[in-house]
């Protein structure tokens, strides 16, 4: 345990290496990037800037542990890692924490409470070990044949995460690779690697054997790049925007590799005149301010039937201005600063875009420049927004919500549903007719009613339309890392 919040961890000092193979190793092009604390504006350490050599060395690396001792852990010592690797991560988790809180601005208060969802993740993995069990289905061929059916693993896989939690975003790499036996390199993102390089430190503590689990770090358009385009990943997870996905799946042709994509969101969150308001004020507006608006399934698109629509308004714009925004290190705080500066524009951009297009501005909508040098910005409320605004049409990844009043059930459907995007929604409202009608209708992969943001890794979620495809979490994800073989015994 860390003797102070306010506490260094001395894991951040000097420059990060690559892990491949089991060794820390420098990138080859000996380039480094700056690690920015968003709360400060400050270098507070170097992570390499790995690139298709990097990456080369890493999936050789991951592919020679795929077919050598690894191939031959039963699922019983592969379940009895994880659990090793569950115990190591927690006893570890304050650290953890803080590291994430430094390197992409999180507040404590979230950060920390990653530690059940991080053991629930990691507990309900080591129960998928099993999967892989052959059956021996009848069959209807003449003659005397027995037929067995397996699971086996695909091979390497590939995992490309963004910076908005790689506390979390790795674990749906790391995870069901330890589950299957499959072996894995991840690309973190280049303004958030530092907690994805200590927990390799620590799966290395726990004894995953050298080249299982390999992480490079480096910019998207190098490392990223090479990895989704390499001949010898089998399969390839991305979490990130539309526009570099297009390149992934374009470049997943090379060998036409497996792949599960979590793109971005543009969620309904719709309040219906019957809601309790004392639940729904907050409960829509941290929906959209968590993480300081950097979730893809943020309900940015707060609709609200027109009886209740001006008393919503009025609470949430009172709300908003109750939010704590400061650095993440404060335990007081509630939202920290956006990752960096670029991202902070963008915000503000779209911010600009929205009164110039009409919409009220309720409540924030300034940089916190009283807080210092950081990426602070203000939570923001727009009010008699319509679903043709841009704020409304495109994902801003900040704490911007638009506000759109709706008539009925139908007249919020039509609006709900009128986007590219499909990953959640949500529905608040006491009568149960209402809420599972609306739940059936909104087009996405996850809803919420009377509730916002909540993830059981036993469940899990997924995508639809343009939100990306495969699903993270349950039965189903385990078997993503597997593929179907059938064989053929003639018993004659």
């Amino acid at each position: 345990m860390l003797a102070s919040v306010h506490e260094v961890p001395a894991f951040i000092s000097g420059p990060k290496r690559h892990l491949i193979d089991g060794q820390w190793v420098d990138a080859a092009s000996g380039r480094q990037i700056d690690v920015v604390n968003p709360a400060t504006g400050q270098v507070i350490s170097q992570i390499a800037a790995g690139d298709a050599t990097d990456i080369d060395r890493a999936v050789a690396a991951a592919r020679r542990a795929f077919e050598g001792e690894w191939s031959r852990w039963t699922p019983h010592q592969r379940r009895k890692l994880l659990l090793k690797v569950h115990d190591v991560v927690l006893d570890n988790f304050e650290e953890l924490a803080t590291i994430e809180t430094l390197d992409m601005g999180a507040p404590l208060q979230r950060t920390r409470g990653l530690a059940e969802w991080t053991s629930q993740v990691l507990q309900f993995f080591a129960s998928q070990c099993d999967l892989a069990t052959a059956s021996t289905p009848p069959n209807s061929l003449p003659g005397n044949f027995l037929t067995l059916k397996h699971l086996a693993p695909v091979g390497v896989v590939g995992g490309v995460i963004p910076w908005n939690g790689p506390l979390i975003g790795l674990w749906w790499i790391f995870g069901p690779a330890l589950a299957t036996g499959c072996t894995a390199v991840l690309k973190p993102a280049e303004d958030a690697s530092l907690s994805v390089l200590r927990i390799a430190e620590l799966l290395a503590e726990a004894g995953v054997p050298d080249g299982v689990i390999n992480v490079v770090t480096g910019y998207g358009i190098e490392a990223g790049q090479a990895l989704s385009e390499h001949r010898d990943v089998d399969r390839l997870a991305f979490t990130g925007s539309v526009g570099t996905a297009r390149s992934i799946v374009r470049a997943s042709a090379t060998n036409f590799k497996r792949l599960q994509l979590e793109l971005g969101g543009k969620s309904p969150d719709i309040v219906f005149a019957d809601a309790d308001l004392d639940k729904a004020v907050p409960g829509a507006a941290m929906g959209v301010y968590t993480n300081s608006g950097q979730v893809c399934v943020a309900g940015s698109r707060i609709l609200v039937q027109r009886p209740i629509y001006d008393e919503f308004v009025a609470r949430i714009g009172e709300f908003t201005k109750t939010v704590r925004v400061g650095d993440g290190l404060d335990p007081d705080t509630q939202l920290g600063p956006l990752i960096n500066q670029r991202q902070l524009d963008r915000v503000q951009q779209y911010i600009q875009i929205g009164g110039t297009e009409g919409a009220e501005l309720v409540a924030g909508g300034k940089r916190l420049d009283e807080l210092g040098a950081g990426y602070f910005l203000e939570p923001t409320i727009f009010a008699d927004a319509t679903n043709t605004m841009t704020i409304a049409r495109e994902e801003i990844f900040g704490p911007v919500a638009s506000v759109i009043p709706f008539d009925d059930v139908d007249d919020a459907l039509r609006i709900a549903n009128d986007t590219e995007y499909g990953l959640a929604g949500g529905v608040w409202t006491r009568d149960l007719s209402t809420a599972h009608n609306v739940s059936r209708g909104i087009q996405a992969g996850t809803i919420w009613v009377n509730c916002y943001g909540v993830l059981d890794p036993s469940i899990g979620f997924g995508g639809y339309k343009m939100s990306g495809y495969g699903w993270k979490g349950a039965k189903e994800h385990v078997e993503s890392y597997l593929y179907p073989k059938a064989v053929y015994i003639n018993l004659d």
